[in-house]
């Protein structure tokens, strides 16, 4: 079950972040607009490295190529990301609640690439990165 359950749930936490690198890349200037809107410096910058992480980090690991590199830099764009633009207690009324909900996908999507960091790509990764650190 592992061989094939940890593969898949490396791709299934991965492609939320890959579609939406991808979707930023189709749609950068309302990228840029929305670190703007935040009010942080740089927007341009901001935007890149979000790129950067999304669709790098999620490919690492959802390919299983220094996953837990990937993961790590999925950990910290979706820290960041959840706390500037996810900061539900800024909000009310159904905003409010939907910005509950988004901070807790976010919670649970970090708890998964914890996993990673901690555990490794697992079966069927390109490095046969697993219970070492390299």
């Amino acid at each position: 079950m592992r061989d094939i359950a940890v593969p898949l749930g490396r791709v299934l936490l991965a492609l939320i972040f890959i579609m939406s690198g991808y979707g930023n890349i189709t749609g950068w200037p309302g990228v840029v607009g929305a670190v703007e809107a935040k009010g942080l410096p740089i927007p341009m910058l901001f935007g890149a490295g979000a790129i950067l992480a999304e669709l790098g980090g999620g490919l690492l690991v959802a390919l299983g190529f220094k996953a837990r590199l990937g993961a790590l830099m999925l950990i910290i764009f979706t820290v960041v990301t959840t706390i500037v633009f996810h900061n539900f207690w800024a909000y009310e009324g159904p905003d409010r609640q939907m910005q509950i909900i988004n901070f807790m996908k976010n919670l649970s999507m970090t708890g998964g690439l914890l996993l990673i960091l901690g555990y490794g790509a697992g079966p069927l990764s390109i490095d046969g990165e697993d219970d070492e650190w390299e």
